[in-house]
């Protein structure tokens, strides 16, 4: 997590933030099921957006990591939903 966000921060700009290119690339490459196989542009603009707590127009890590929880807090809801194929082992 904190590899992936240094990874793609700082290529322009704040080192430990990342503008708006960075983002795109960094969900392009590390996430690309989440975005789809076409970003819509104003979808972006909008995730952007509500990331951006501060509205300095950059995502630091606190607000990186707070796009992560509610994604895994998402798929673990998603995944909740479907029964299980096989009994738990108690």
């Amino acid at each position: 997590m904190v590899s992936t966000f240094h990874k793609y921060s700082g290529k322009e700009g704040d080192k430990f933030k990342l503008n708006r290119s960075e983002l795109k690339e960094l969900l392009t490459q590390e996430l690309p099921s989440f975005l789809g196989k076409k970003m819509d542009e104003a979808a972006f603009q909008k995730l952007m957006s509500n990331l951006d707590s501060n509205k300095d127009n950059e995502v630091d890590f606190q607000e990186y990591c707070v796009f992560l929880s509610c994604a895994a807090m998402m798929c673990n809801e998603f995944f909740e939903g479907f029964p299980d194929k096989q009994p738990r082992k108690k």
